[in-house]
């Protein structure tokens, strides 16, 4: 998964996880080798994981961790066929995120006190997450050298390692330099951009905290993440008049499809800048 398919770590920590509990599940009740699992076992896992209360998508996640470690051992010649090959994930509808107004988001930013060092850095990475639409990963990897102020860009590596500029804002650029001025580097830090006071890389658990604590403050009730500046971000340029293709290539979705998923807007709009995208005519 990490030398071939250049997923993310934490994407290969989800499916570890998730290997790991069908182990245990197959020892414990049945107590075979994996060559030897059957069909009817990873079903009753899979009921399991739902009477045990996981959501759709878990469980949908998990059964794909498990199809690619039996494809595995197809490739490795270890089994002549996979028993997971035609269990179906289960159905799950697709949910929203909240999306926040403009004005949430600058009362958001706002909340902020920037007479610190700490708030400065604070400041910076909101108007970096929404001005930007970054997800929570791919701002804990901007390095400074992957800053390009001259050009009006920064440097975004998504998924799969996968590389694209992305346009900053003049408020989120002077934001960085006012934080970078008084910025202490640790060791080992391989200067990342955001930094903990210890001088070390800005985990993704501290900026959830970070937003989770602007949203207090600004009396925001709606359940307020680094993926919901990331939405929000989105369904404003779309409803600002930007086709869904260039959302598309500013969020890093190899599907347009998958950019449909960020909008709040009315059917009616979708429709038509989906249509302008594909050409087709009214």
């Amino acid at each position: 998964m990490r030398l071939e398919k250049h997923l993310a770590a934490n994407t290969v920590e989800s499916y570890m996880r998730d290997l790991e509990r069908f182990a245990h599940f197959i020892l414990h009740r049945y107590d075979v080798e994996p060559r030897k699992v059957e069909k009817e076992m990873i079903e009753r896992f899979m009921g399991w994981l739902y009477e045990s209360g996981n959501e759709k998508s878990s469980q949908a996640r998990t059964l794909s961790g498990v199809k690619s470690f039996f494809n595995f051992l197809l490739l490795e010649e270890s089994i002549d066929a996979s028993p997971a090959e035609f269990i179906s994930p289960p159905k799950a509808g697709r949910t929203l995120p909240e999306t926040l107004t403009t004005a949430e988001i600058d009362a958001l930013i706002g909340s902020i006190d920037d007479s610190t060092q700490k708030g400065l850095r604070d400041r910076a990475i909101l108007e970096v997450l929404y001005s930007c639409g970054l997800r929570v990963s791919e701002l804990c990897d901007l390095k400074i050298g992957d800053l390009f102020f001259g050009e009006g860009y920064i440097r975004v590596t998504g998924k799969g390692d996968k590389q694209r500029l992305v346009p900053i804002s003049g408020v989120a650029r002077d934001r960085i330099q006012l934080y970078t001025e008084g910025r202490k580097q640790g060791k080992g830090s391989r200067d990342f951009l955001f930094l903990n006071n210890r001088g070390q890389r800005l985990t993704r658990v501290m900026i959830f905290t970070i937003i989770k604590e602007a949203a207090k403050r600004a009396g925001i009730t709606k359940k307020v993440s680094p993926h919901s500046l990331r939405h929000s971000f989105a369904t404003h340029l779309l409803e600002g008049g930007a086709s869904i293709r260039q959302v598309q290539e500013l969020l890093g979705h190899e599907s347009i499809l998958t950019t449909e998923i960020y909008t709040h807007l009315n059917r009616k709009h979708l429709q038509n800048t989906i249509e302008e995208h594909l050409h087709i005519p009214r």
